[in-house]
């Protein structure tokens, strides 16, 4: 029998090759697309899920407030709420702290400005999965001056020499020895790190209360529940902890904290507070692209179903025979749930050619490394297994039942093919069909409207003709000398306009968040926190920051180390509403008085996601963060600029690494995810139009073919071809419409969601939903003429003669 179902099968696939195909090449794209977002999906969900414990960590996250109103929120908070939990709680196992270190390692000759280096304090290392490849995790950061560092990292600094028990030094100042060596985090968690430095020693570095302040910001904090414990009880206690330890303290600022539990899985996907460790990924985003797979497949299986239904006519006489002579309703539906599963063993073949070809694409879209060797996991083939079942019992089902339920004696006597059967059917599925893609079509749209407008506002700073310089690491009492002999050398560079020293640049979020800061003689609940960002006397004038009032910071006023200059934001944020009420005014700014002389417009320091902070400038003239060099306009040697910095670079800061980059690829940096997800959105929306209009067209086919004999007695008739034209399109053209109306409010109320994500954002208006209608539409036309004008213009007597 099963031989038997195979021959008919194939026969049948070869004798309607068109519809085969359509079949064939719509569920292959489906399938393939489905994969490769299922695979990006899975990725993205498996962050850190990897930890043995990842269901008893949880990460302290940080909500500051000041008069009520949430002011900042921190991914890296109070340093001393760790310990205090820990000793406070019984229900915490242990805890870890962490926080950023900055600077130079250095062995021998060699010199790496490390950015993922943090001091870790001695629980951090045990309570994570990091697998030792020599010495001991556990006890590998209790003491003073020691490190861990990775496989990777200690083939960078010692090749093949054992790199245990090795000292390296931190801006040639500090020294660690290395205490242990564990394998690099994988790719999949939310913290990576190349060096670990013993938190003991940032004590040492600073002062003994940094373990235990409730006022100092930038430590991870996370902790381990002992088994069974109710993570949202452990949070009100430590609210009522919180209150009990300080709420007095902060009571007099007017401020207050909220500390919430973040799971270790949920940290990748839903957590963008100050101080990430890194640039975190957008569940909202994930997840879109999930339901783009799911409308992907989905529409491929109702093409199936759609073709298959529509030439359920040709197969009628088909069936009215193998019933004539004997066969059973099951064994129908068994030969035609065999050609289900045929085609779609064919379809996932040709899945597989297409993952492969499209994967390298895939990769640069989504910024994701997928391998081929995602045919090793085993999720890969569950899904895959899921497809192929689905696929080919329920895209086959309701055909198989369709075509098996056809009485001989209608099908013999030709009735059958009067009857309109199946025809509601086939368009409710089109309507399902084209409402997905025009739905696609105008996200993709708005997506890339919102990104056009964010690259394209003023963004109230020039970030452009201008090469960043990394600060170089030197404390020494040479360093105001040496800086100043280095600015004149690059002034004295043809084609170089300006050169301005400041801790921060355009690009970033502001790191320095000074918090108790008011007006001298107000209310010190009034307190507020700003962003600094200290900066020199060209850094203005540099970046073209407009002075609304008052003046720039000067050499010619010796008191001006005690001034600042406010944004348009911070002068809101204290108080006043015009800039000139601000000047003259003096702040209580960690017990020292700075003088208000001058307001500068406000300027997008981060991408438009953002809102404008409240920036307090401070005259740091000798800060060593980083060197701007604002270049001459049209000025496009930047080789030779490049070269002049290094060579005077080397000749003032021997010994620190030359680091440059550009500041406006810097600044447009912080689009990337946006940038991967729209074209990961319109590759996958195309992919969907293509899919429907291929069921369009093979329905369109079918219905032109059963027409014949009427097309051509209509053409006798006098019937010209642009009325025949509108005869066949018009019932395939109303669904189509009906799929725009119902997609409309459904993505209306999606976008507004999805916008709700940026500070500065396009509006929606009637013509981001009409032109994607418009071009669906066209598409529809396009495809389904293809087949109405070839019939339309044949010969009448040849269509008569049709049978």
């Amino acid at each position: 029998m099963l031989k038997n179902f195979f021959k008919t099968a194939v026969r049948n696939i070869f004798k309607h090759k068109v519809f085969s195909f359509i079949n064939i090449f719509g569920l292959a794209i489906g399938i393939a697309a489905c994969l490769l977002i299922l695979q990006y999906v899975n990725f993205e969900l498996s962050y850190d899920k990897f930890e043995k414990n990842s269901s008893r960590i949880f990460r302290l996250q940080l909500d500051r407030y000041n008069e009520g109103k949430v002011t900042t929120q921190w991914a890296a908070g109070a340093t001393g709420i760790g310990v205090a939990v820990k000793e406070a709680l019984p229900e915490v196992e242990t805890y870890a702290k962490l926080t950023k270190g900055y600077g130079i390692i250095s062995y021998k000759d060699q010199q790496f400005r490390e950015e993922k280096m943090y001091f870790a304090s001695k629980d951090f290392l045990p309570m994570f999965s990091y697998r030792a490849l020599k010495g001991n995790v556990n006890d590998a950061l209790k003491d003073v001056n020691t490190a861990v560092i990775t496989s990777t990292t200690a083939k960078k600094y010692f090749g093949t020499e054992d790199a245990l028990g090795k000292v390296i030094s931190l801006n040639k100042k500090d020294d660690f020895k290395i205490a242990a060596i564990v394998a690099d985090p994988p790719a999949n968690t939310h913290l990576k790190f190349d060096v670990l430095l013993s938190f003991a020693t940032f004590i040492k570095m600073t002062r003994p209360e940094v373990d235990t302040r409730w006022d100092w910001d930038g430590f991870f904090n996370y902790i381990l529940l002992k088994p069974g414990v109710d993570p949202k009880m452990v949070e009100k206690k430590i609210a009522d902890l919180v209150q009990k330890k300080w709420g007095d303290e902060m009571k007099v600022h007017n401020e207050g904290m909220v500390f919430k539990l973040q799971p270790l899985p949920d940290i990748h996907l839903y957590s963008n507070f100050m101080v990430e460790a890194e640039a975190n990924g957008d569940g909202k985003a994930v997840y879109f692209l999930l339901v783009i797979a799911i409308f992907i497949i989905v529409i491929a299986w109702i093409n199936y179903i759609n073709l298959s239904t529509a030439r359920s006519i040709d197969r009628a006489k088909e069936v009215g025979v193998r019933k004539v002579m004997g066969s059973y309703r099951i064994q129908l539906i068994g030969q035609f749930m065999f050609e289900s599963i045929l085609i779609n063993l064919l379809s996932v073949f040709l899945a597989f050619v297409l993952i492969i070809l499209f994967l390298p694409l895939f990769n640069s879209l989504t910024g994701k490394d997928v391998s081929l060797s995602l045919i090793k996991e085993t999720s890969f083939w569950l899904a895959l297994s899921a497809l192929f079942i689905t696929g080919a019992f329920l895209a086959g089902l309701y055909p198989a039942f369709v075509l098996s339920s056809f009485k001989p004696i209608s099908v013999l006597k030709g009735k059958l093919a009067r009857t309109g059967k199946g025809a509601l059917l086939r368009q409710s599925l089109v309507i399902i069909q084209f409402a997905s893609s025009v739905a696609l079509m105008i996200g993709t749209f708005a997506v890339y409207r919102q990104l056009t407008y964010m690259q394209k506002q003023d963004l109230g700073v020039r970030i452009d003709q201008t090469i960043v310089l990394r600060g170089p690491n030197v404390t020494d009492s040479t360093y105001n000398d040496k800086l100043n002999s280095f600015k004149i050398a690059m002034l004295n560079t043809p084609g170089i306009t300006a050169i301005s020293a400041s801790t921060e640049v355009p690009g970033g979020k502001v790191g320095w968040n000074a918090g108790g800061i008011r007006l001298v003689g107000s209310d010190p609940r009034k307190a507020n926190q700003y962003r600094i960002i200290g900066i020199d006397y060209d850094f203005i004038n540099t970046f073209g920051l407009k002075i609304l009032k008052g003046r720039n910071f000067s050499k010619q006023f010796a008191t001006d180390p005690d001034a600042v200059l406010f944004n348009e934001a911070a002068l809101k944020l204290i108080g006043f509403d015009k800039p000139e009420d601000a000047l003259n005014k003096q702040i209580e700014f960690w017990g020292h008085q700075y003088t208000i002389i001058g307001v500068v417009s406000n300027h997008h320091q981060e991408s438009l996601r953002q809102n404008y902070d409240a920036f307090i400038f401070r005259l740091i003239p000798n800060n060593n963060n980083f060197y701007s060099l604002k270049l001459q306009a049209g000025n496009k040697n930047w080789d030779q600029v490049i070269s002049t910095a290094e060579t005077q670079w080397k000749k003032f800061f021997p010994g620190n690494p030359f680091e440059y980059f550009f500041l406006d690829q810097h600044f447009g940096e912080q689009y990337n995810s946006d940038k991967q997800f729209g074209k990961t959105f319109a590759l996958f929306a195309v992919l969907a139009i293509i899919v429907a209009s291929l069921g369009l067209l093979g329905l369109a086919s079918f219905a032109t073919t059963q027409r014949t004999k009427e097309i051509g007695i209509r053409k006798i008739s006098g019937a010209g071809i642009f009325s025949i034209l509108l005869l066949l399109t018009k019932d395939f053209i109303r669904p189509v419409i009906i799929s725009f109306l119902i997609a409309t409010p459904v993505i209306y109320y999606l976008l507004e969601k999805w916008l709700d994500n940026y500070a500065f954002k396009i509006s929606i208006n009637p013509w981001m939903f009409i032109l994607p209608a418009i071009l669906i539409l066209l598409i529809a036309l396009v495809t389904i003429s293809t087949q109405t004008i070839k019939a339309a213009s044949e010969n009448p007597v040849k269509s008569l003669r049709t049978e």
